[in-house]
This record gives structure tokens, sequence and C-alpha cells, in this order.
């Protein structure tokens, strides 16, 4: 890089969504970059602690965050900070929401109840943010009209329907937040 060519613009976004829905499939999914990942197994002390229904044979889980890095252009790069799962890591999220300029929910068609505090978090903080619904091997009985009202979401929010595991699927998520985070209007100040 020369001294006139400009660093492009860095961009911290929150991924964040229920045990188990794909955060950390996401990061790994997009990001240009060996993620950084925290995962360790699940132990015999998880038990009666993590609701561990609907998860089939998952058997680590992230216990701090999951980074990583994507190019979205010349101008802009993204860096993804994905959030622990399980509810009792939440309490991390209000330190990694520090500086986001926009966030992501994965949900889980077969347990929607799991998103529903990802999009509080969000919605209480004023944060743009998108919703993406990671069918698991292509598994999806709903359609986007149900789920945006199972989740109660505002008409404005974008929902997306795909594989986490896609990196075509996983750059439209990040690419639809850049658009949704475009058409909002600029606070004066």
């Amino acid at each position: 890089m020369t001294s006139s060519q400009a660093a492009p613009a860095a961009v911290k976004i929150l991924i964040a969504g229920g045990f188990g829905v794909g955060k950390t499939t996401l990061v790994g999914a997009v990001s240009e970059v060996t993620p950084l990942r925290t995962e360790e197994y699940l132990t015999q002390a998880s038990v009666g602690v993590d609701d561990l229904v609907g998860v089939g044979q998952k058997d680590t889980t992230t216990v701090a965050l999951d980074f990583g890095r994507i190019t979205v252009s010349p101008e802009l790069v993204g860096y993804l900070f994905g959030t622990p799962g399980q509810e009792r890591f939440w309490f991390m999220w209000n330190d990694l929401v520090n500086g986001a300029l926009g966030g992501v929910v994965i949900a889980d068609t077969r347990r929607l109840e799991t998103s529903f505090a990802s999009i509080d978090f969000y919605e209480s903080r004023d944060i743009p943010f998108v919703v993406a619904i990671n069918c698991f091997h292509g598994h999806n009985t709903r359609t986007p009209e149900e789920i945006r009202a199972a989740l109660d979401l505002d008409p404005h929010v974008p929902l997306l329907i795909g594989d986490v595991r896609e990196r075509p699927f996983g750059r439209d998520v990040l690419l639809a937040l850049v658009d949704h985070l475009m058409s909002l209007p600029v606070a004066a100040g």
C-alpha cells in the first residue's frame, strides 16, 4: 500500500443466536482468514445447565467468541465477532457489542425461540440487524411470512433463508446487513 492509498474502513459485525444455530459455522464459511475459535468440548458439567434439545450430535461449544475477517470491497473490511450461544455466557455479549455497526441473528426454524434473546439484545440497543434462517440440510418447513410473524420482526428487518455452511449464503447475509445499514437515515449530530 502506498502512502496515497487509504486503508479500508473497518466495521465490526456481531453474529448472535441461540446455542447450536450456526454462528461459528457462518464465521468460518465467510472468513478469508483462519477464524479464531474458542470452542471447547461439552462435558458432563453442562448437563442440566445447557439446553441440548434440538442440537443433535453437537459436542463442542463456543465459550468466548469466534472471530473472522472478510473484505467486502477495497474500501470496506468486516470484522466478524460470533457470540457464545448458551445463556450462561450471555454476559459476554455486552463487551462484544462495543463498537459494532450492526448485527446478524442466526435462527433455526426447529427452535425459533432460541432467537428471541438475540433479537431483544439488538433491539434494546438500537443496533440494526438482519436475520439469517439456517436451514440445516435444506430443512425448512415455514414460509418467510410465518418466520417473520413467529419472531415478531419489524417489516424493515431483512430476513434471509439458506445454509450458513455455504460461503455464498454467508456473503449474501453480510451484504444484506451492509445494504440495510446504508438504507437507514443518518442521525444528525
